[in-house]
């Protein structure tokens, strides 16, 4: 061929697989083609009727024809033979007994209309088979013990072959292990036997499945004898037999590789491959890794494979040759060609196989060879070229390739049609598709020539083109990151010589599903709830459905677990409920998912197992087995122990051991029945305590140790109580426990005076002096000895009333409040006891003033003060002034006071007084006050007088000067003159007497206004003047109203602010910058109303301090004129002056100050 012509076949090529995408519509003529067919191995049952597939497609309609062995069927001539309507499906009723087996044979059935005729493939058709096992009588197998043994199965040979399996006479399969295994072919072997493998029911069963019928072979018996000691020997291949083996397999097949080895101990298997590695996922171990499985075989899976038995006596080898054939696969099988009119192309037909497969080429049914060469149609190896083709050359061609090991047979129709473009893509596709996902819109087209396709989005303006699109040869537009912006109207267009057609499509963008709240690993204690949160968002247009799954898998069928839209709840949790919970959300277009764990925990399992070992006079060693964890690492265990001597039913802590550990070594004590528990802790809680380990005891001796806490102290004043804490049962160490307590008169006695005593905690010494030092010890023994030495305490007999009193006590008055007391103190021998302290008894008999009343002259309530110690002074604190005061001292001890000492009288100087009574006015004029008081309730002395200071004060908390007055302490009122009228005053008010003034009290009054002056103002407000006055005023603020708008309305600004500064009152507080007042007017502000002015925030008009002030604004005062008719009103807030309330005062707003901020 030369160059040329190879340029050609490859066009043609190229032209030809750009045609196999295409999809013939089925309203054009068209050759047929198979749509489906039977299997080729194709195996029936005989109790169900036979149907053999065969449907075609074409235009018209194919009609159908079959062979049978290579020769014509006629149908019609078998009533039980039919064809379904407008198919070549056969269906052969055998349901009246007719056998299966006379219809087996080689079917081929073939589909025809006027452009041409399409093959089935050859389908042969067998019978399926279940035949009996024959009857056979097997006799007992004897074997000795560790010998190798092979049952065999040889089932009868089925179709298809059946499926082996061994079960005794309960149907439970029997136990298979390393030792005892099936192979591949069905046969029980034993690598050795042992004597529990005697039994009687060693049955073979055999099951087809077409039939599901099941066939037993008959119960093998085996008896095993040990009459001597097994001998142990090294491994020896029972399967495969000789050496080496081969094993032919076909690629894509699965190869099964076995060994089976006997020997003693029992053999492992391992495998390698002599030249290469196995493929690792494609391999498989099975039957206790005596099976190699190597899925999906290729060509490079061939050669050797070498099985290894090994035990502690040695190993053996055995090596598998694989040899990998291959029946025909398909390379590149012909599709279907759709050309027009004087176009060219071709049809491939390439397969591969081992050995290589010949390549047969048929037209209708029959061989290309059969036909005669025309000059657009030329075979070339597996290619048949088309050139030029025309009308008349539509057909369909076969090609068969095969080898030995099987045959491929494929139709493939060249239509030739002259046709206008269509496009076959329903229109106005909606594509819905999620952001940074690919986008593909399809365009399927028909057309003969093959129509062009191109692109438009929304508007035909330009050609789609280049990046971000992708344009696939079957038409379809892909955009491999689709974005919001890539949403819209798609056009394609397909063009050929003969037409034009175009569709619109649509791509929707949609956001992405998200889990934004996924759930979290969970660690929750059994029976509590646990809540996995799983929120999502996602595209409004969809509508997202959750599923949760545990493990992979649904959700338990339980009320426990509640699905929530957005969460997972597991109520009253178990430890089955432990795993990967997985929230999956999808929607019509993707999903997202999250998972997390769940653990549980739960307080652990007790220990088990306590074994006591290594036991020891004074120890032992306890090891138990810890149980479960739940998840929960032990912290620590508990040890405790139980005295069944001394105290059964009651467990004590003895130690703590660490979670790592499992023993403790104990100390013991002497003479306890010991049993022990352990407990487990981990960070749930402690477990249930483990069961007690045996009863361990420990033999008696004497005490370790003595009572501890010994006291000696008396409870009368001529005995001692020696008192301890007595020894436990477990201290004891042993039967007879009792104390020998011992005691002696420090500094006086020299032997020791002893008493044994037992089941008590103190002892009674009668007849000891009073309050003398004693010398005691406590010693503990029992049956078995004492114990150690013990220490010597210290205490003293019982303590007496003292006997004396406080001698010489004097008392030093050191000021009106305060006075110190002395005394001597009393002998030790007289206080007969333990010096507590002393006792100062004082009370106050009456005030030193003259004039008190009858009713203040009984005694006020004794008072105490006791000063702890050998103390012989104290102070006195909180007297009352200008009083008379009586005490005495009294001496305390353990047991109480003694005697008082001679009573004492002492007199408090005077001191300054109380606050007056009261300071009230009782005549108030305009220029003077009448003041009221009365005297102290709390004189302290002599009175010699009262001072009054008072001083003005307005409505600024501005105060005037001070002024002061004395007044005789005879006085209860006196008159204030010359005050101005109208003005507030402050007064403070004290009580003095010799010893100086005491506290005051303040309190304010106000003198009242001129009575003229109150008249003339409401003469004035009734005045006709006044009235014109008011309407004038009125007028000019219309007048000015009216230039406002007109100065607006031509642009300007009026400007209110400067005007008011301009005018205001000199005593007029200026507004603060954010008051609401008469801003500046401009033309934007048309639509906005007038602001009127207000007074400043803070409601108060400050002035100075002239007497031109007709009135000072205090408590309910009213706005006043002056002469000049001017208006000087002042608001007044609430104030606090000195910590004392002011009274309030208020006033209506002033219009003067409303006139001035439009001026």
């Amino acid at each position: 061929m030369d160059s040329r012509s190879d340029c050609l076949v490859l066009l043609l090529l190229v032209l030809g697989s750009a045609a196999t995408a295409l999809e013939v519509p089925l309203d054009l003529p068209q050759p047929p083609t198979i749509t489906h067919q039977s299997p080729k191995d194709y195996i029936v049952d005989p109790r169900e009727n036979i149907v053999i597939h065969c449907e075609a497609k074409g235009k018209p309609h194919p009609s159908f024809s079959w062979t049978r062995n290579g020769l014509h069927l006629d149908i019609g001539k078998d009533a039980k033979v039919t064809m379904k309507p407008r198919s070549g499906t056969l269906v052969i009723d055998i349901s009246s007994g007719e056998k299966a087996e006379s219809y087996e044979g080689v079917y081929q059935c073939t589909a025809r209309n006027k452009h041409g005729t399409a093959l089935s493939n050859n389908i042969v058709i067998r019978q399926s088979r279940s035949p009996l096992w024959s009857k056979e009588r097997i006799k007992p197998i004897v074997v000795q013990e560790g010998l190798p043994l092979v049952l065999r199965c040889q089932p009868p040979a089925g179709l298809p072959p059946p499926i082996i399996f061994w079960m005794d006479n309960n149907f439970q399969r029997l136990p298979q292990s390393r030792r005892v295994s099936q192979a591949l072919n069905g046969d029980l072997y034993f690598s050795n036997v042992m004597t529990e493998d005697s039994r009687s029911d060693y049955i073979c069963y055999a099951r087809f499945p077409h039939t599901q019928t099941i066939q037993q072979k008959q119960p093998v018996t085996v008896r095993v004898f040990n009459n001597e000691a097994a001998e142990e020997r090294k491994p020896a291949f029972l399967l495969p037999e000789g050496s080496p083996s081969s094993k032919l397999v076909l690629r894509g097949q699965v190869l099964e590789l076995e060994c089976i080895a006997e020997g003693l101990p029992t053999p492992e298997i391992s495998w390698i491959k002599v030249s290469g590695e196995l493929p690792a996922k494609r391999t498989s171990f099975q039957n206790f890794e005596k099976t190699l499985r190597i899925v999906n075989v290729s060509e490079e899976d061939a050669g050797g494979y070498q099985c290894t038995a090994r035990n502690r006596l040695g190993s053996a080898q055995h090596i598998i040759h694989v040899s990998v054939k291959a029946a025909p696969y398909w390379i590149r099988a012909p599709q279907n060609l759709v050309l027009a009119p004087l176009e060219s192309g071709g049809l491939t037909c390439r397969a591969g196989g081992n050995p290589k497969p010949t390549v047969a080429w048929f037209i209708n049914g029959d061989p290309i060879d059969n036909f005669p060469e025309e000059p657009s149609r030329r075979v070339e190896d597996d290619t048949i070229i088309f050139t030029e083709v025309q009308t008349a050359s539509s057909a369909v061609y076969q090609c068969n390739v095969s080898n030995e090991y099987g045959y491929l047979l494929s139709n493939a129709f060249l239509n030739v049609l002259a046709e206008p473009p269509r496009i076959l893509t329903p229109h106005n596709t909606v594509y819905p598709v999620i952001r940074d996902k690919p986008a593909l819109l399809n365009c399927v087209s028909f057309g003969s020539p093959v129509p062009r396709v191109t692109w438009f989005k929304d508007s035909r303006s330009s050609i789609l083109m280049g990046d971000p699109f992708v344009f696939h040869e079957n038409g379809t537009l892909e955009i491999p990151v689709a974005q919001a912006f890539h949403s819209g109207r798609y056009t394609c267009v397909a063009r050929n010589s003969l037409g034009i057609s175009e569709n619109h499509v649509y791509l929707e963008v949609k956001e992405p599903t998200r889990i934004v709240k996924q759930p979290e690993y969970m660690v929750v204690q059994k029976n509590r709830d646990v809540v996995f949160m799983c929120k999502v968002m996602h595209d409004p247009s969809l509508v997202p459905t959750m599923i949760w799954l545990k493990d992979s898998g649904e959700l338990p069928d339980d009320d426990r677990f509640i699905v929530d839209s957005e969460s997972l709840t597991i109520m009253y949790v178990t430890e089955a409920d432990e795993g990967t919970y997985t929230c999956i959300m999808n929607t019509t277009l993707d999903q997202d998912s999250a998972s997390a764990q769940l653990t549980v925990v739960e307080k652990p399992d007790p220990p088990t197992d306590l074994e006591l070992t290594d036991p020891e006079v004074r120890s032992i060693q306890l090891s138990w087995i810890p149980g479960d964890e739940h998840n929960s690492p032990i912290k620590k265990f508990l040890v405790q122990y139980e005295d069944a001597l001394h105290g059964s039913g009651t467990w004590n802590n003895l130690t703590e051991v660490p979670g790592s550990r499992t023993m403790a070594h104990l100390k013991l004590s002497p003479y306890i029945h010991y049993s022990f528990r352990v407990l487990a802790l981990n960070d749930v809680g402690y477990s249930l305590p483990s069961l007690p380990s045996r009863t361990y005891r420990t033999k008696p001796a004497a005490p370790d140790e003595n009572p501890s806490d010994v006291k000696a102290m008396g409870t009368e004043h001529n005995n001692l109580v020696i008192s301890w804490k007595p020894l436990t049962g477990l201290q004891s160490n042993g039967p007879g426990l009792q104390y020998n307590v011992m005691w002696r008169q420090m500094d006086v006695d020299k032997d020791w005076n002893t008493e044994t005593v037992a089941n008590v905690s103190k002892f009674v010494v009668a007849g000891t002096p009073t309050f003398v030092p004693y010398e005691v010890k406590v010693q503990a023994l029992n049956n078995y000895g004492k114990g150690p030495k013990p220490p010597i305490v210290v205490g003293y007999s019982g303590e007496d009333w003292p006997v004396a009193a406080p001698a010489n006590v004097r008392v030093r008055v050191q000021n009106s409040t305060q006075a110190e007391v002395s005394w001597e103190p009393v002998p030790a021998k007289s206080v007969r006891g333990r010096l507590q302290g002393y006792k100062v008894y004082y009370w106050k008999e009456r005030s030193l003033h003259k004039h008190t009343t009858h009713s203040h002259t009984h005694r006020m309530e004794q008072q105490t003060l006791t000063f702890t110690g050998n103390r012989s002074h104290g102070k006195l604190p909180g007297l009352h002034p200008y009083s008379l005061y009586s005490l005495n001292v009294r001496v305390c001890n353990g047991r109480g006071e003694g005697p008082a000492s001679p009573f004492l009288k002492f007199e408090t100087p005077e001191g300054v007084p109380g606050p007056p009574a009261f300071l009230r006015v009782t005549n108030s004029n305009i220029d003077s006050l009448t003041l009221e008081w009365g005297p102290p309730h709390e004189r302290n002395g002599h009175l010699v007088g009262y001072i009054l200071t008072y001083q003005t004060v307005n409505n600024t908390n501005e105060f005037g000067q001070l002024k002061e007055l004395s007044v005789p302490p005879n006085e209860t009122s006196t008159t204030l003159h010359n005050l101005k009228y109208s003005t507030r005053y402050k007064f403070y008010f004290s009580a003095k007497t010799a010893t100086g003034p005491g506290p005051g009290i303040t309190e304010e009054f106000a003198t009242i206004m001129d009575g003229a002056m109150a008249s003339r103002q409401v003469d004035i407000a009734t005045q006709g003047w006044f009235i014109g006055l008011m309407c004038a005023i009125a007028l000019l603020i219309l007048v000015l109203l009216i230039m406002c708008f007109i100065k607006r309305n031509k642009g300007g600004k009026y400007p209110v602010k400067e005007k008011e500064a301009a005018h205001a009152d000199p005593e007029i507080q200026p507004m603060k910058d954010d008051d609401i007042t008469f801003g500046e007017y401009s033309d934007n502000e048309d639509h906005k109303p007038l602001k009127g002015s207000r007074t400043p925030s803070s409601g108060t008009v400050k002035r100075d301090e002239s007497d031109d002030s007709l009135v000072d604004y205090g408590e309910g005062g009213d706005g006043q004129f002056n002469e000049d008719g001017s208006f000087i009103g002042q608001y007044s807030g609430k104030t606090d002056r000195d910590g004392v309330q002011a009274h309030e005062s208020s006033e209506a707003p002033s219009p003067v100050n409303a006139m001035n901020s439009f001026v």
